[in-house]
């Protein structure tokens, strides 16, 4: 099993996050999308891992939904799925923090947030081409 897994298995984190593990070991994703809630931002980058074309695409999600676009901070503490995706694959990766507020974010958010990030769904499935 990978040091991702390992990483999150002492954070706490279960079966969701082998199954995520599993799933992408099975399938040969061209990039991947990891939703968060909280800052409307995107991150693309992780430590010096520059996928090609990863910037790029993470500019048109910016554009598309109106998020900002940034390298992820280094108090995020680099254990994500991003993180491991674009490290294991060198493969472009997001994280999207959609919404803002308080978590659990309210309902009422849904439609902005699924407004702002309709674009960001049909491009991670149309960008690469």
């Amino acid at each position: 099993m990978s040091q991702f897994i390992e990483v999150l298995s002492a954070r706490g984190w279960g079966t969701e996050s082998v199954a995520v593990y599993e799933l992408t070991k099975e399938n040969d994703f061209l990039l991947i999308l990891a939703y968060h809630t909280q800052g409307e931002v995107i991150y693309w980058k992780y430590l010096d891992y520059e996928p090609a074309r990863s910037k790029e695409i993470a500019d048109y999600f910016g554009s598309v939904s109106g998020y900002a676009v940034e390298e992820t901070p280094g108090a995020s503490g680099y254990a994500g799925y991003k993180d491991w995706f674009i490290e294991e694959y060198d493969r472009p990766g997001y994280t999207v923090e959609a919404g803002m507020g308080e978590n659990p974010l309210p309902m009422t958010q849904f439609e902005r947030i699924y407004h702002d990030n309709k674009g960001i769904l049909v491009g991670g499935m149309t960008q690469l081409r």
